[in-house]
């Protein structure tokens, strides 16, 4: 597949660059038109001789994905314009909705060879299946494992969800085809008209398909979790700054492919000087840009580390909260001292996953950590985040 896709495409390989990533999405657009045009035109004339209703069905598919290929070379072209006033993170989701149109084409195609095959069963017609017809078939078969591994190869080597979508899509038309070219030989064999039932099948597996598709491609619109091994990644880097003690609150978004943009408080010695710590924050941001291709905003936050009273506080709460609810961790941690009660803050970050509510996170953890001192008042603000 590499040795096809350089010859379409200058410079293939060099994924980072966002001309050469373009150039091969819209190379394997037009290889997709190209091909599923070549299939339409044969299997029209294939299910037209032997009056095959899954056959003219799985003709139409092609042309289908035809139009599917076209989709995703215009979004591919769309996907690399510039940000500008109106979309100032760029326009690299179009790639993401692509996905999502060719997910609702394939489930729409579904349904409508699904009313074609009831048709059939309810009103018969005699189908005459040739050699030429099987010959197609298997043409078809052949051509479409190619577009199958095609797409999902340069699908993955583009971090591409529209590219992935289609490779599925032909991987059902290989599935599809089968089908239909077993019917014909048992139909050719036996005399058994299996044509309408056959095509229902197809049917049903293309829509549970194309209702899956639509899951997955939706996905990062609707906003996933960050890889975890990004997220590991992320914290190693951030904390072998030195000057930084710890963070939290990390927040990433994908804009599409190199639209990444993430935000994250880390938190650094009060005693330390405030410009020291915003030139550390400065040099973070910037080599993640530079080097991450990462979009990184920190927000700054001051720790007390030289008052050990709040310190041994802090090592004695960490405790209560590992017993009262393991899963959490905490972070702003601090402590307004008084004379007939003090006041303990700090926020709990528990996993999405945790069923239990925000309420009962604090009613839990405070009820331990108040038992520590009666004159302990404990402000939890609970944060939700993925692991």
């Amino acid at each position: 597949m590499d040795g096809f896709m350089r010859l379409l495409v200058k410079g293939y390989g060099r994924f980072d660059d966002p001309k050469v990533r373009q150039q091969a999405g819209k190379a394997a657009g037009a290889v997709g038109v190209a091909t599923n045009l070549l299939l339409f035109a044969v299997k029209l004339i294939a299910g037209l001789l032997s009056h095959s209703v899954s056959v003219l069905a799985d003709a139409v598919n092609n042309l289908t994905d035809s139009g599917s290929s076209v989709i995703m070379l215009v979004g591919f072209r769309l996907a690399g314009k510039p940000a500008d006033e109106e979309h100032p993170f760029g326009h690299a989701r179009m790639e993401y909705l692509c996905g999502v149109t060719v997910s609702f084409i394939v489930l729409f195609l579904g349904l409508q060879l699904g009313m074609s095959s009831f048709e059939k069963i309810w009103e018969p017609e005699e189908t005459v299946f040739t050699p030429l017809t099987l010959g197609i078939l298997i043409f078809s078969v052949l051509v479409k494992l190619w577009q199958c591994l095609f797409y999902k190869t340069v699908g993955k080597k583009l971090a591409s969800e529209a590219l992935q979508a289609t490779g599925d899509d032909s991987r059902n038309d290989v599935l599809s085809t089968m089908v239909v070219l077993v019917g014909a030989v048992i139909t050719r064999v036996s005399g058994y008209n299996l044509d309408g039932f056959l095509g229902l099948c197809v049917a049903a597996f293309i829509t549970v398909s194309g209702f899956k598709l639509v899951l997955e491609t939706g996905g990062p619109l609707l906003g996933t979790a960050p890889d975890p091994e990004l997220v590991r990644a992320i914290h190693k880097r951030i904390l072998s700054y030195e000057g930084i003690i710890g963070l939290h609150d990390l927040a990433v978004h994908n804009y599409g492919a190199g639209q990444c943009f993430a935000s994250v408080h880390c938190e650094v010695p009060a005693e330390t000087d405030i410009l020291i710590s915003h030139d550390i924050i400065d040099n973070i941001e910037r080599d993640f840009l530079k080097e991450e291709n990462i979009h990184l905003v920190i927000h700054l936050d001051p720790v007390v580390t030289g008052d050990q009273r709040t310190n041994d506080l802090k090592v004695q709460v960490q405790d209560c909260v590992a017993k009262a609810c393991p899963e959490a961790s905490i972070h702003d941690f601090r402590v307004v001292w008084g004379v007939t009660h003090s006041n303990i803050v700090f926020d709990a970050a528990v996993p999405y996953s945790l069923k239990d509510s925000d309420g009962e996170v604090r009613e839990r953890i405070a009820g331990v950590v108040e038992r520590l001192d009666p004159s302990y008042r404990v402000v939890i603000h609970v944060d939700r985040e993925s692991r």
